[in-house]
């Protein structure tokens, strides 16, 4: 074992400087503040989303010192996640970032109404737009040795999903193909792991966190009493996007203030 008086560890392997990141639905909610962290460590953005860009995750990131780039594109279909690919290698010229964020969950709460109508456009959207978007930046970061890939999980990869059995199905197959795509392309230098945030205080989780019993029930769940900041999830992705967890390889990190233990 080396003497640790002499480990070359620095804070600067958090560093981003110089990195060049797409985050897909990357422009709002969650995926905004995946955004802004990593343009917060010093990298460079693409975001590709369906949703209307409006300019606040540009003026973001620029302020925080790094270029914006932004696309509107619908990656469940066909040659669109290697147009997103080919944008962000245009605009900045590599790509050593990827952050799987684009998602969707579709509740139903009778489930002998839950068909494919529901279950089809989850799996395109959450699991084979992720395994797609993957690949095609797989393609650029295995020549250059070099490569971070983050899935975002839930808190739902772990457990049943009440009204939404796609979304469960989704969540725990993204940790699946997390595990299995470190396994082939950490040979290469690159890796492959894994976000599960638990319950955030965003515009999506307005209604819950409107309702008062709803509210007492999600945080009666969650041993830090309190739903997640968006900031909350910012470290865990300059840490698993930088030089820091270089030898860290198909681990889900969960993001949840205790979420899964109680």
């Amino acid at each position: 074992m080396p003497d640790l008086n002499i480990v070359d560890f620095q804070m600067s392997f958090f560093s981003l400087k110089g990195k060049n990141a797409i985050v897909t639905g990357g422009n709002t909610g969650l995926g905004q503040a995946f955004s802004l962290a990593l343009a917060k460590a010093g990298a460079n953005v693409l975001a590709a989303s369906i949703m209307p860009d409006d300019g606040s995750t540009a003026t973001m990131v620029e302020e925080a010192g790094a270029k914006y780039a932004y696309i509107m594109s619908d990656i469940t279909e066909k040659g669109n996640p290697k147009r997103v690919v080919d944008a962000c290698i245009s605009e900045f010229g590599s790509v050593d970032i990827l952050v799987n964020c684009a998602g969707r969950s579709i509740n139903e709460p009778d489930v002998l109404n839950y068909t494919r109508e529901q279950w089809d456009p989850m799996v395109a959207l959450n699991l084979t737009a992720a395994f797609e978007m993957s690949h095609e930046c797989a393609k650029h970061m295995v020549p250059q040795g070099s490569g971070k890939i983050i899935n975002i999980c839930s808190v739902f990869t772990f457990l049943g999903g009440q009204w939404s059995p796609a979304y469960a199905a989704t969540k725990h197959g993204i940790a699946g193909f997390t595990k299995a795509y470190c396994d082939e392309l950490a040979q290469f230098g690159v890796q492959v792991n894994g976000i599960a945030p638990g319950y955030y205080a965003t515009e999506l989780t307005t209604a819950t966190r409107s309702d008062p019993e709803a509210n007492r029930r999600v945080l009666d769940h969650i041993p830090a009493n309190r739903w997640g900041q968006t900031q909350d999830l910012m470290g865990a992705t300059v840490f698993l996007a930088s030089r820091a967890s270089d030898y860290v390889n198909g681990h889900i990190l969960s993001v949840d203030g205790g979420y899964l233990v109680r």
